[in-house]
C-alpha cells in the first residue's frame, strides 16, 4: 500500500525525577511492562535489545487477543535521545518512527516526544476524507501516549503503576 499521508504529533511532559530515569524507563524491561503499550497485568513479552539497530518488542493480551508492537533503535544517545521505528504487524506494514528527547531541569527533566504518524488511505478518498483520516488518527494516538505518560510518570515518580487493567 502506497497511499498515505504522514503527520506528526509532538507532546511535552515533565517529571519530577533526573532524565536518567525516565529515559531508563524506555528501555528496562522491567519497566516497560508496567506503561509501555501495556500494563503489568496484561503484558505477555516485554523484551529489547537497546543498541543501534537493536529490536524491541511488547505484547499486550486485552479481551482476549495479543496485541504485538514492535520496533528497531535508530538512534540512542543516554539519556538525551531515543530514536526509534514503532508498528503493531497485525494491523499493516506502516512504520511509525517515534523520536524521545530529554533535557534537565532545575528540578527534573522536561520530555519532547515525537511521532511520525503514517496514516493510511484508500485511493478514491477526497482531500476532506484525508483531512479526517490524520486527525483522527493524530488524535486517538495522542489519546494513547497521553494515557501511557501517565503510567510513566507515576512510574518513574513512585515505582509503580496503580492502574494495572
Amino acid at each position: 500500500m502506497n497511499n498515505y499521508s504522514t503527520t506528526t504529533l509532538t507532546m511535552v511532559r515533565n517529571f519530577d525525577v533526573a532524565s536518567e530515569r525516565v529515559f531508563d524507563a524506555w528501555l528496562n524491561p522491567d519497566m516497560m511492562r508496567k506503561w509501555f503499550f501495556t500494563l503489568e497485568g496484561t503484558n505477555k513479552v516485554a523484551k529489547n535489545d537497546p543498541q543501534i539497530a537493536g529490536t524491541w518488542e511488547i505484547v499486550d493480551h486485552r479481551d482476549g487477543k495479543d496485541y504485538r508492537a514492535i520496533g528497531e533503535y535508530l538512534e540512542i544517545d543516554s539519556p538525551k535521545k531515543l530514536m526509534f521505528t514503532f508498528k503493531m504487524p497485525q494491523f499493516n506494514d506502516l512504520q511509525d518512527t517515534i523520536t524521545v528527547e530529554l533535557k534537565g531541569l532545575q528540578q527534573g527533566c522536561e520530555m519532547t516526544f515525537s511521532q511520525d504518524i503514517i496514516v493510511p488511505h484508500e485511493e478514491n478518498w477526497a482531500a476532506s476524507d484525508i483531512e479526517k483520516a490524520i486527525k483522527e488518527h493524530r488524535d486517538g494516538t495522542e489519546q494513547g501516549w497521553h494515557y501511557m505518560f501517565m503510567g510513566l510518570k507515576e512510574l518513574v515518580e513512585t515505582g509503580k503503576v496503580s492502574y494495572q487493567g
